[in-house]
This record gives structure tokens, sequence and C-alpha cells, in this order.
């Protein structure tokens, strides 16, 4: 083959740092949208991106170009730098240092986009650590308590 095909699809979620209630309503449109922006320039396109005052859920396609942990170090500074310029304007604003991220079927696209567009009505029912938890054992990774929620 001379080319190279890839379609790898992940579900980003993020939290701020201690999980501080930072990202006000009315500034996150324009945070998902800085965000999105960021992930084209990496050739990564934002399918959806969603969440709630303390985290953040992005679905998008993992550019063949690459690695998942500079596009996630890319979009938190640059979005982080947005909301303490433009955005919020707080100078407190930080990202926590983690991530979790999970590959996504194409068959599931549909439920993943609907997951993170219901972010608000979800966490009404569930807090963002018992959301986490079932991520990551929806998706058998491991986790030690003492470091994920620091």
């Amino acid at each position: 083959m001379s080319q190279s095909l890839v379609n790898n699809l992940v579900h980003l979620v993020y939290s701020t740092k201690h999980r501080q209630p930072r990202i006000p309503k009315d500034h996150r449109d324009g945070l998902f949208a800085y965000q999105a922006g960021i992930l084209k320039e990496w050739d990564s396109p934002a399918l959806v991106i969603g969440g709630v005052e303390d985290h953040v859920h992005a679905l998008f396609a993992l550019s063949k170009n690459h690695a998942l942990k500079k596009i996630v170090e890319e979009v938190k500074k640059g979005s982080s730098k947005w909301m303490k310029v433009d955005g919020t304007k707080n100078p407190d604003f930080h990202w926590q240092a983690g991530y979790a991220a999970f590959s996504v079927s194409h068959s599931k696209l549909g439920e993943v986009r609907r997951y993170i567009e219901n972010q608000e009505d979800h966490h009404r029912k569930m807090t963002f650590q018992d959301e986490l938890r079932a991520l990551l054992g929806r998706h058998e990774i491991e986790f030690d308590e003492r470091f994920v929620w620091d």
C-alpha cells in the first residue's frame, strides 16, 4: 500500500486542576471552539467537545502524524492560555496534569457523541469521579485511586 490510511477515534477526558469549577457556562462554547481549532491545527479534527464546570470531553480523529500525548499537551496548553487571557480572564486557571483517553469504535460513534453532548444532564446524576471510574472500568484500565484524584 503506497499510502497510510487511518481513522483512530479518541474520547479524551481531562479536568481542571483539583477539579475546581473554573469553566463557567457562558465561556464553554468559546472554550470548546478554541480547543476544536487547536485540534484542527494538529490534523486531529474534533467531532464534538463538551463538558461542565470542572472537566471536558472531546471526541476527535487522532492524526496519523502526531502522538496523542502531543495533541493533548497542545490542546491543554493553548486552551489554558486562552482561558487566562480571553476566556474567563482568570490567571488561576489550570488543567489537571493527567488525562484519560479511550479508543472509540466507529460503531459506537453516535453513542459517544450523544454522551458528550449531554454532559450537563449526565452530571445531575453522577459525579465526575464516578463517571471516570465507570469509563476506566468499561475500558478495563487499572488505576490507583491515590493518583487519579490528586
